[in-house]
């Protein structure tokens, strides 16, 4: 594809178009459909009694009335889409991480009920009437506002992932995990609506050497962490809702900071106080958690920016293939430093390279969707990704990954991701330098 192509492809997926032609779709769907059809046949745990031209007995008879379930939820069918735990990960639940499904996720906004959780100290039971956020230190007019009083500012609505600089860390150092969920699910992209953190900066005053600001939450364990001023007066939000509706209580209800793009140890939940000084607090989650340690014993410091990222999200362990056939790959790009410019996808191990189209609007620092026609013969096949930022980072391998950073730390894993594909159709998690 040349360069006018692909930047024609970006300009149809911002505008909603079809990237595939009306003859790629036919030809595709005959193949795929065939083969669908023999699949079929030939399971016998398939049901067509009900397939058109049939009456199934669903329309025979009246459904639930309007009011029955005033809170509404997902379909009986779909309760396998949940939150998973690891139970070894951690000594304890009140401080511990679930896990999002994202190989049952469609689009690229994160249902609020299944986004990821980390906590250090469990979910504190917050009244929003009781309370409120402080601002204080090196500014000009203290404040202590309500809820009510944080609501009467500007309010701004953005589309950001949220991730934890840790997942993908239990394969650091060899580990393999047996799902999709686990290798990749402490990630998660939402609508975050709320104030503009330099809105609120402007309203109190800063005093010349303000710096840095101190996030400290409301939870059990005052988790905090140290933001410097230039972030702050970016992007960074003071968040209340999240995908059309107040927070839930486990990301944070009802206040939380949102810092896109970086480690989401920064966006701190439950949030009571923002201390503005001249210099990092370096208090415990950034001196003895959330720094990386490199092979010569030194840590890197601050280190929040999340990189460039993606992987393939079908087929995978829990998207198995059922028969050969015509397939699209699926999957997810996402970068902390904007907006994703290219995927490639291999199957052969990153022998070779194709490029993959993009599914999804293209935001920055949002989740992104790519995907390629593939015609799986039944062949063994070894399935990657690799995604490029508009910055030109590269994703690396892992060879490159530890070869940077070594083999101790457990942040900031964002190298290449291979899925064995097996001729059965099964798909196992190997790594692959």
């Amino acid at each position: 594809m040349s360069q006018r192509e692909f930047d024609r492809t970006l300009a149809d997926m911002a505008s909603g178009e079809r990237s595939m032609t009306a003859p790629e779709r036919r030809r595709f769907l005959k193949g795929g459909l065939a083969l669908a059809g023999a699949a079929v046949a030939s399971t016998a745990s398939a049901d067509t009694r009900f397939a058109p031209p049939e009456v199934p007995p669903w329309t025979k008879s009246l459904g639930a009335g309007v009011g029955v379930n005033p809170y509404g939820s997902p379909s009986p069918h779909e309760a396998h889409v949940v939150r998973r735990t690891v139970d070894w990960l951690t000594a304890d639940n009140i401080a511990s991480i679930s896990f999002t499904p994202l190989a049952d996720l469609k689009g690229i906004i994160t249902p609020s009920g299944v986004v990821f959780e980390r906590y250090h100290a469990g979910v504190p039971e917050v009244h929003p009437d009781q309370h409120r956020l402080m601002i204080h230190g090196l500014v000009d007019r203290p404040l202590v506002l309500s809820m009510d009083d944080l609501m009467r500012f500007p309010s701004v609505s953005v589309i950001r992932f949220l991730e934890c600089p840790a997942n993908g860390g239990m394969e650091w150092r060899g580990a393999q995990m047996d799902r999709l969920q686990f290798t990749h699910g402490m990630l998660s992209c939402c609508e975050w609506t709320g104030v503009l953190l330099s809105t609120l900066l402007e309203e109190v005053g800063l005093k010349k050497d303000a710096a840095w600001i101190l996030a400290e939450g409301a939870d059990g364990a005052h988790m905090s962490r140290s933001i410097p001023m230039d972030k702050a007066l970016d992007d960074a939000m003071l968040v209340y809702a999240q995908n059309g509706e107040m927070l839930r209580p486990e990301q944070g209800y009802p206040l939380r900071l949102i810092n896109p793009g970086w480690e989401g140890n920064t966006c701190v939940k439950w949030l009571r106080r923002l201390e503005i000084g001249d210099k990092p607090w370096h208090h415990r989650e950034e001196t003895s958690k959330y720094t990386d340690l490199l092979a010569d014993g030194t840590s890197r410091e601050f280190s929040y920016e999340q990189e460039c990222n993606s992987v393939v999200t079908s087929p995978c362990p829990e998207k198995p293939f059922k028969t050969k056939g015509k397939y699209m790959i699926e999957g997810l790009a996402w970068s902390g430093r904007g907006r994703i410019k290219h995927v490639d996808i291999s199957v052969d191990g990153g022998a070779n390279w194709r490029e993959a189209r993009f599914t999804s609007e293209i935001m920055p620092k949002a989740l992104t969707r790519f995907a390629l026609e593939w015609d799986w013969d039944g062949s063994p096949a070894l399935i990657q990704s690799r995604a490029v930022d508009e910055t030109g980072y590269v994703q690396p391998t892992y060879r490159q990954l530890r070869e940077a950073r070594g083999t101790n730390s457990i942040y900031h894993k964002n190298a290449i991701h291979t899925w064995k594909l097996s001729p059965n159709g099964t798909v196992s998690n190997v790594q692959f330098a």
